[in-house]
């Protein structure tokens, strides 16, 4: 009876959680203000978008003392045809009297030839003329996330997207070698763990989103789900986009099991209780890459939500520009706390020595955290499943919740050998 309650409960804190943290937000404008010399305030309507359709759209629209600020996208051209399209959405604001300014709002030449159009950070439509003397600041009841891409090392981009993967596995190295060294194992066991931990999870993790979000480039692009290349529209690079935890801990747990059979010699759920250790760290990782490249966003917020960001940078397919929840950094947070939980059950308990209780704790916190921040999630692509109000990554996450518990109950007779113990 007991149980039945508890799941009860569940599903009521559930749907309350979603009816007051999920709210809608009308109008696609943000407030703003600009304070001009420490003494002049401007109230300005603030617009983002990827979009260059919308973003032209919007330069028709003559609201007054609009701001409009530019990202990465509007305004770099990978083609010929694309600076033209480029130009001719800059020309139509500089036609309807917007003031063109850099990113410390001083005024830039509308010149529109590709180096000054570099320049480019916010466009205003304002009778405020501002003048390159002017000391102005960007005020806002929400905090604006438009950071760089990456680190610029010559003639390459090391995107942060990427910089986050290489910290997680190189950290998860370096962590997976103490915890050998801890537990008497021989060094040489190390790179393999760690090469098909690489494998299991780029490969598991790009099929996982392919088929749980965008089937659909099985038959329209399908280089592009094994390859960082895209064949529509001409073939382009595009890195790897479009992983999903789900396929790759699917991946990861056949590709540990090989390791674990034909590599190492131990059961499965020994080396499933370190490998959890490391790997809740490096969803931590893999979500503050997600928060520098504004994508896995939350739905909007009330802008004086203490949450509330506003992602500039945001891929059009969320919809409308307008504060929203870091859901990245939530999960990022809650994934970190798993971390910290798993190694020190690790270090001060024997949990270590039944083998499988990590691990199945490891799938229930883990996957709990992705359930209930789902409900502060926008979609991610096309919902491929859905189930009583949840969405794809609730659906999916229930079944490994579940065999955590099962896991966990059938630790109680899986302890480590007597004489395997360090």
């Amino acid at each position: 009876m007991n149980r039945i309650f508890l799941r009860f409960y569940l599903v009521l804190f559930a749907g309350i959680f979603q009816l007051f943290c999920s709210q809608t937000v009308s109008n696609e404008l943000s407030d703003g203000t600009l304070k001009i010399n420490n003494k002049e305030t401007l109230k300005v309507k603030i617009f983002a978008t990827q979009s260059s359709a919308l973003l032209y759209e919007e330069a028709m629209r003559n609201i007054p003392n609009e701001l409009v600020i530019l990202n990465e996208d509007n305004i770099k051209a990978e083609s010929a045809e694309h600076l033209a399209g480029i130009q001719n959405i800059l020309a139509t604001y500089q036609n309807n009297h917007f003031q063109f300014l850099d990113k410390n709002f001083k005024p830039v030449a509308a010149n529109l030839d590709p180096k000054n159009i570099s320049n480019f950070k916010y466009l205003l439509k304002s009778d405020r003329i501002l003048k390159p003397t002017d000391d102005v600041e960007l005020e806002t009841t929400f905090k604006i996330w438009d950071p760089v891409k990456g680190i610029k090392l010559g003639p390459v981009m090391l995107h942060f997207y990427s910089l986050m993967f290489i910290l997680a596995f190189g950290i998860g190295y370096f962590i997976m070698g103490r915890i050998y060294k801890i537990d008497g194992v021989d060094e040489k066991y190390l790179e393999p763990i760690f090469t098909w931990t690489l494998i299991g999870t780029i490969l598991g993790a790009r099929l996982g989103h392919v088929i749980f979000y965008q089937p659909e480039l099985f038959k329209e692009d399908f280089l592009s789900v094994f390859l960082p290349i895209s064949t529509k529209g001409g073939l382009h690079f595009t890195g790897f986009s479009g992983l999903a935890s789900h396929g790759a801990t699917i991946a990861l747990i056949f590709t540990t099991l090989y390791y674990s059979y034909k590599i190492i010699k131990k059961n499965p759920f020994w080396v499933y209780d370190r490998i959890g250790i490391v790997v809740a760290l490096g969803g931590a990782f893999v979500r503050m890459g997600n928060f520098f490249n504004s994508e896995i966003i939350g739905k909007p917020v009330d802008p004086s939500s203490p949450f509330a960001i506003l992602f500039p940078q945001q891929s059009s397919e969320y919809g409308i520009t307008v504060p929203r929840y870091p859901t990245q950094l939530f999960e990022a947070f809650g994934y970190f706390c798993l971390f910290v939980l798993l190694w020190i059950l690790y270090r001060k308990t024997d949990k270590k020595y039944q083998q499988g209780w990590l691990f199945g704790l490891f799938f229930i916190v883990l996957w709990a955290v992705r359930f209930f921040v789902e409900f502060l999630k926008e979609p991610q692509g096309d919902e491929f499943i859905q189930f009583a109000g949840l969405n794809t990554g609730q659906v999916l996450s229930i079944p490994f919740m579940l065999a955590g518990f099962v896991i966990m109950a059938y630790s109680k007779n899986n302890r480590l050998p007597k004489e395997e113990i360090v």
